[in-house]
Formats: structure tokens, sequence, C-alpha cells
């Protein structure tokens, strides 16, 4: 995420080319030809002992004959010189540089100098940079690319051209175009700070093999993906081809678990690749799902709809009013339905009326208009009138749009119309569809990204007493608790098993039970088993409700006669009548060598291959994202709606899972749990067979995890002048309502001294972004007070570090009938301690002059005071490296 050094990486004043050469074939060459057929207005300055001068610019001999130190260098020369290259360019005071080439034996050595002269890398092994806004080509690429609002970053050299080549031929643009190669330094997540922040870039578009840091890159997607729409293509999905490119790409399941969570898009191939820039080129943002398909033919209208529900899309339902319209406009053999075929005679009056009277409707959110090759309505000349239609119709730019020439020769030039007119355009049907699917998964994620989560009504966890149970467990050897061994653990969160286990190392065991099939569960310890492994474990599902005590009577003498040297510790009898029709679960926590702990729910009761038979998820887990991951589990059939007597509750499951994610955050040792099954009847879930496996853990329990937890260490209790208690936290995305009605209790000048213009209202999507924060970024502490039985919010700080962790900005806003209760400095002081132990070097604020209070304290808590009055704010500033 570090920004030093990027400006002169991808926006430098000059560029010193190492290695330049007026040989054709040489690298050098094509660099130099390159960066001077690009247009780029800075000092190019080729560095070759070898010529005078290179493509007639003047030539210096070496690295230390510069005349002026560069802010870019492109080294192209052979691989061995890089190390004594980069020495020279640090001694030079070059801020940046592009390795063309490098062996692995090298990156570290090449990391470690440019670490020591603080040289930002980009490579080695990559095809470049180009930046069409600066006329910047200093890449290998002898494709020229024209200006768009497209930033494409890749970790492939071959997909880097492949992309260049497709967007010469469609005349798409780029704002940026950024190949990676190995990422020895700059990685993804520093070009999508920079790409977040940069107002030539509209849509960002990845290209990824693997990662270096998921912690890292998940923050940084995540904070972009708020301002931007980021699409994702990740090759390596199988362990194949993770090998034959040489990484450890981890669980695609987690990836996409990652990537949802971002609130990214992934897709899927190259085929959709370009769909996708297509999309983000064209497309109108979606106000809804639902789907209007119009067609010429009822085969392509057909493969648009099996596409369409194949991937879980929505067709609109026509009003009737709409439906009578539309049967009015058209002849009678037409029958007016959603997809509409217009038939192979229709005329480019026909798809005029229609289309215009679909615009008109609130019926549906996009429209989809296929034309297949036609002599009625000819291709260029449809697409021609319909361009002008949606262009002088209202409601022309309310409605997605999605066009579908079909064919190649004759619907080439109705394709380019609609591309210069900015209308979507596709070949296929199915690649319609996919498009428009695009859109509706990225705005998905988008609401799940912003919608307000709620707690569990009796969330439990009981943190201590799970530790002490897990460390006496590893004390005394156990790596491998079975259920019986783990209920203590799982019932300090919350999670009951049931106990209905027969043990025997005997297979009679297993006779015994299924000839008796009744409710009941024997605890029982034999010495005759030697080791644990050695145990077998049957579950008994109830058959008939009636005659327990004789079925327990019966177990009891049919157990003594097949172990009489067994001790029986206890028989529990448990009536499983409201169990009847229950349905069998899976969840299952295990770690992710890129993405760390993940949790994965499916169907009990078969193997899994994760990938295929689970949804996956990234702890930490609030009531909205577990929901989501239940009910993306039946939308793909990973788990059933409904067992065959009752539907499955949505938010008791989800209860479990926010339990195990819980668990799974607060103890680090525990490497796998599984859950198989976990029985689901009506609102009661029970953890029949549970087994978890654990090690010895030290260091940050944060660091194994994707995405940073609620830090309840900074939780604290203080009293204010008045006697009153209240409760120092970090803000949860939970605490939407109460932030709402605290903002109503701050008046119209606190709010325009905080914020520096007046606001009327705050919209939801402001208020999560406030308060669904990334704890590696940014820290809100909220002031909760207990008033008539219900918390409130009192007071907020907060503080936004920079992309590099060195300055923050900070805010303070106290309810403005509290105030003279010392709440504002405590805060302050609150925030103050945090920053600085979170390795923050300043601590930044801007005020008003007439913000008086604001300004005293921060003087009193040593602030440095910059008052400007010709720009009518104040500066503050206070130095965090000590504690004075």
């Amino acid at each position: 995420m570090s920004q030093r050094g990027l400006e002169a990486l991808l926006r430098p004043k000059s560029i010193a080319v190492i290695g330049a050469s007026v040989r054709p074939e040489r690298a050098g060459h094509l660099m130099m030809r390159n960066l001077l057929a690009g247009g780029f207005n800075g000092p190019v300055l080729p560095v070759t002992p070898k010529y005078k001068a290179v493509c007639g610019v003047l030539a210096w001999p070496d690295i230390a004959s510069l005349p002026f130190s560069p802010d870019l260098a492109i080294i192209c020369t052979h691989s061995r010189h890089n190390l004594a290259l980069l020495r020279a360019l640090g001694e030079r005071g070059c801020r940046a540089c592009i390795i063309l080439s490098s062996p692995a034996s090298q990156h570290d050595v090449l990391k470690q100098c440019a670490s020591e002269w603080q040289i930002r890398l980009l490579g080695p092994n990559s095809l470049g940079l180009l930046a069409p806004w600066q006329g910047l080509n200093a890449s290998f690429s002898p494709v020229p690319i024209a200006k768009g609002k497209l930033a494409f970053v890749s970790q492939s050299a071959a997909v880097s051209n492949t992309i260049l080549d497709w967007a010469q031929q469609r005349q798409l643009g780029f704002s940026w175009f950024i190949a990676l190669g190995d990422s020895l330094d700059t990685d993804a997540d520093d070009l999508l700070d920079f790409l977040a922040r940069d107002g030539k870039t509209s849509a960002i578009l990845l290209y990824l093999e693997h990662l270096s840091d998921a912690r890292r890159f998940v923050s940084a997607a995540r904070s972009a993906a708020r301002n931007k729409p980021i699409l994702i293509i990740k090759s390596g999905r199988s362990q194949q081809a993770q090998r034959l490119l040489k990484t450890q790409g981890g669980s695609d399941a987690a990836w996409d678990a990652a990537i949802q969570r971002a609130g990214l898009l992934r897709v899927q191939d190259t085929h959709e690749l370009f769909s996708a820039v297509e999309t983000l080129n064209h497309m109108r943002p979606l106000r809804g799902e639902r789907l209007m398909i119009v067609s010429n033919g009822a085969a392509p209208a057909a493969l648009a709809l099996d596409a369409l529900e194949a991937r879980n899309g929505k067709l609109a339902v026509p009003s009737e009013n709409l439906l009578a319209d539309l049967q009015n406009l058209l002849p009678d053999e037409i029958t007016a339905g959603n997809p509409l075929d217009l038939k192979d005679d229709a005329t480019v009056e026909r798809y005029l009326l229609t289309v215009s009277r679909l615009l008109d409707s609130r019926d549906l959110d996009a429209l989809m208009i296929i034309h297949a090759p036609s002599a009625v309505a000819p291709a260029t000349l449809t697409a021609q009138r319909l361009i002008e239609l949606i262009a002088s119709h209202p409601r022309g730019k309310q409605i997605t749009l999605l066009t579908n020439w079909c064919g190649e020769f004759s619907s080439l030039d109705a394709r380019r119309h609609f591309s210069d007119a900015g209308l979507p355009t596709y070949r296929t049907p199915e690649g319609t569809i996919t498009a428009f699917m695009h859109s509706v998964e990225y705005r998905r994620n988008q609401k799940q990204l912003r919608e307000t989560p709620a707690l569990p009504a009796d969330l439990i966890n009981n943190t201590t007493e799970a530790h002490q149970l897990i460390q006496q467990a590893l004390h005394a050897g156990s790596t491998t608790l079975d259920t019986h061994e783990v209920q203590d653990i799982l019932r300090a969160y919350g999670l009951n098993t049931l106990p209905t286990w027969i043990a025997s190392d005997s297979v009679e065991a297993v006779h015994i039970a299924e000839q008796i099939g009744y409710p009941v569960a024997l605890k029982l310890r034999s010495p005759d088993i030697p080791h644990k492994s050695d145990v077998q474990g049957v579950m008994l599902y109830l058959r008939t409700a009636s005659e327990v005590q004789q079925a327990a009577e019966a177990i009891i003498d049919r157990v003594r006669q097949a172990w009489p040297q067994a001790r029986i510790d206890g028989l529990l009898v448990q009536s499983m009548a409201n169990r009847a029709g229950a349905q069998e679960l899976r969840v299952v926590m295990e770690h992710d060598p890129v993405f760390g702990p993940m949790i994965m729910l499916g169907e009990g009761g078969i193997e899994w291959q994760a990938d295929k038979q689970a949804v996956v998820a990234l702890p930490p887990l609030n009531m909205t994202l577990a929901r989501y991951l239940v009910i993306q589990a039946i939308k793909s059939g990973k788990i059933r709606g409904r067992s065959a007597l009752r539907p499955l509750d949505i938010t008791a499951l989800s209860n479990v899972l926010v339990q195990v994610s819980t668990l799974v955050i607060d103890c680090p040792e525990v490497q796998r749990l599984d859950i198989h099954p976990l029985l689901a009847a009506g609102t009661e879930f029970s953890l029949l067979d549970v087994t978890m496996q654990l090690a010895p853990f030290s260091g940050d329990a944060e660091s194994r995890l994707a995405i940073r937890p609620y830090p309840h260490m900074l939780e604290e209790s203080i009293e204010l002048k008045n006697g009153q208690h209240c409760l120092f936290r970090p803000i949860l995305p939970e605490d939407e309502p109460l932030l709402q009605q605290f903002i109503a209790q701050v008046t119209k000048e606190d709010l325009y001294y905080r914020y520096f213009s007046e606001i009327n209202e705050f919209t939801h999507d402001d208020l999560a972004n406030m308060t669904q924060i990334d704890y590696d970024r940014e820290m809100a502490i909220v002031a909760i007070r207990q008033h008539n039985g219900a918390d409130e919010i009192i007071g907020v700080t907060r503080a936004v570090s920079d992309a590099d962790n060195i300055d923050a900005e900070f805010s303070v806003l106290v309810r403005s009938d509290l105030k003279g209760l010392g709440l504002g400095r405590r805060l302050l002081e609150k925030m103050i301690s945090y920053t600085r132990q979170h390795g923050l070097q300043q601590l930044n604020g801007i005020t008003m002059p007439g913000n008086r209070g604001m300004i005293t304290l921060a003087r009193k808590l040593g602030f440095a005071v910059d008052v400007q009055l010709e720009d009518g704010i104040v500066g503050l500033s206070l130095r965090l490296g000590t504690s004075g």
C-alpha cells in the first residue's frame, strides 16, 4: 500500500534509458523508440558508452555522468548488470526504476538494494507501463493506445499484449496500462491505492496470478471499490495451472470469497474479460436487476434466456398495462411477453415502436435488444435509428441498454455505431447476458459492501474459558479433539453439541445401534480401547417417539452383554421428535495458504470437494455477511433451502456461522474445525459430530486473517466530569442507526465546523462509509452511554491514515448538548494514544478560526497551530514520535 515514489514511477518528469541502443532488435532501442513516439514531453536520457546518440538524442556514457537525477530509469541491459546499475541509480538520486528482466535468484538482493536507496521498482520481468494521458509509452509494446478511462493492471506480459492488440482493433482507450511482472516491490495493492485517487481513471481491471500479501490486497481493494468499479480475472484456479504458473495460488473458493468481500467483480476467462472491458467502457450503472429482452427471432432470445437463468438473473415482469400497450402496437400473431419476439419480419419501425414504449415503462431496469441479420431491418440502419431514439427519449439514459447485433460481416458497422454512441454492444446473446450479469453481480457485491449489518441478539463468547480449555488440551498433548472433548470449548461460544454417540472399538456397537434405532445416546468408556483413533461413532435418529424408557433399558442390557468390562458413565435419553425431518449441514473452518482462515458451508452426509460442494467466506462474519453466505449456498445449490418437512431458518443458521467466526478469530490455535453434520431442525441447530485440530500459536493472532477483525483491546470504560460512565470503543458497522441519531443531535454550526459545509442529511451510503471502516486504514472511536435502557453515541473521534501509515487526518465531534464534560479531550487523547501505538508519525487536522474550543484543546494537547486567515482555516499538527 506504500505510495512512496509512485509519482516518480507513474508520472515521471524525466526518464533515463539504461542500455539504450541503435540496434533495432535490442530492448534499449525499442524502449527509446516507444518513448519518443509516444509523445512524452520530458527529457529522455539514453545511457550507453557505445554511441554518441540514440534515435537522434544525445547519449550519456554512464549514470554518474547524467546532467541531473532522472525521476525514472529503465534498465534494458543484461540482467547480470542489474544490481550495479540499481546501486548507481540510487547514488545518482533516481527515485523509480523499471527492470525488464531478472532471474529469480537475483530478486532478494535487488529488493534489498532498492529499499536501501528508497527506489520504487516495477518488475522485474515487466512489459513496462503506458500512460496515454501523459504521452508515456515506457514499454516493449509497439502498439499505441488511445486515451481512455479504464486502468489495466496485469501480472502477465502475454495477457497484456493480447489486451493491447484487442483494444486497438476495438479503438478502446486506457488511462493506465501497467504490467507488474514479478511484483518485487510495486504490487497490485499499491496501484489500487494510486488509481483510486486518479482523476483520469473511472474503472480498474486486474489480471492476477498470485498475491504477495493478501491482507494488503483486500484492504486496498475494499477501499478502492467504494469509489470505482474493479473487475478481476484470476488465473490458476486448478492446482495443475498453479504449478504451471509456479505460484501458490490458494483455494479458488477463497479467492472468490475475498473478491466478493472486497466489493469487486470476478470474470472467469478471457472471453468474459473482453466483455467486461466493453461493459466498463460503455454500460450505465444499473438501477435494478429486471431485464427485458426484445428480439427479431425466438432462437436468439431463447439462448439469452437460458444464459440468464443459468446465472440466476432476473427477468422483468411486464404489467398488464404494458402488455396491453405492446399488444396494440404489434401484429396479432405476436404475443406480448418477456422475452418479446418481434418475429423475423420485424421492420425498423416495429423495433422503434416497441423500444419507445419499453423506455416509457417503469417495469424494467435494463433492456436487451437483439438483432439477427435481416433484409427487412438492415443492421446498420436499425442501429442508427435506435441510437437516435435513445438519444432523444427522456428516459434514454435512465434504463441500462445492451445491444446484441448477431453475425459478423453484416453487423460490424452497426456495432461500431453503437460503440461510438457509448452504448455497449456484443456479438452473441450469451455474451450480452454475461456482460449484464457482470453488472448485476457487481451491484450485488456493492450492496453487500454497504448494507447495514446487525449483531446477533444472543452473541455468546467466553474467550477466557475457551483459551484455558485449549491450553489444557495442548499441554496434555491432545491436538485432535472429537465431539465430547471439544463440547466445552464450543459451549463457550454458544455452540451446543448433542451427545448422540455410542463409542467402541468393536463393529458390534454399530450392529446394536442399527438394530435398536431409538433416539438415545450412550456415553461409555471401555478399558479395552487402547487408542482414541480406534473409536467408531454412530448417530441414532428418531424412528418413533414412544417407548423411550424401554429403549434405554434395552440398550443398557445389550451394551453390558457386548462389553462386560465397560463402565457406563451416564445415559442420556432425549426425545428427538422435534428433529423429525431435520436437515444435515456441514460447516468447516480451515486455513487457506493465501487468505488464512476460511469458513465453508455445504450439505452434510457427503464427502466434499470444497470448491464444488461448499460456499466460502472469510472471517470476521456478522449477521449480514453470514446471511449472504447462506443465501448464496441455497441459490448455488450447495445446500437445500428446506428439509423434507420445514424450511431452513436462515437467521438461526447465520447466528451459528457468526459464533463459529468469533471462535476462529479468538482462538488462533484452532487449525481446523469440522462440524459434520450440523443438524438443522427449525430454529434449533445441534452439532452432532465435531472434530477440532489444534496447534500451538505465538505472535499476532490477527496476522493470520485477511481482514482485520474488530479490535476489542481498544474498548475502555471512562468516567466523565459529571460522574457518568461511558464506553469508548471502535465503531462497528452495526452502529449506523446510532450514528444517525447522534448526528441529528449535533447543531448545524458544529456540523459546519466539522465538515466545512452545510449538510442537511447524510445518506445511507454516507453513513455506511463512516461505520463500515477498514481498521487497518482508519479508526473511529465512539463514546457510548446508556440512556433510558438503550445505547446512544455521544461523541466520536476519527483518524484516517495515508497508504504509507505515516500521517493521519483526525477529527473530533461531540454532541452539542454535552459539551463541557471533558468528552472531547478524552476522545482525542484516546486517538493520539492509538495512532502512536499504530506506528504513525504525525496527526493532522483542519478546523475554522471560529472553532475556539477545538483550537484551545489542540494547544493543550501539544498540537502546533497554524492560523491561515486568508484561507479561513486553522491547521493542527502533532508529532507522534514521543509521548510528550
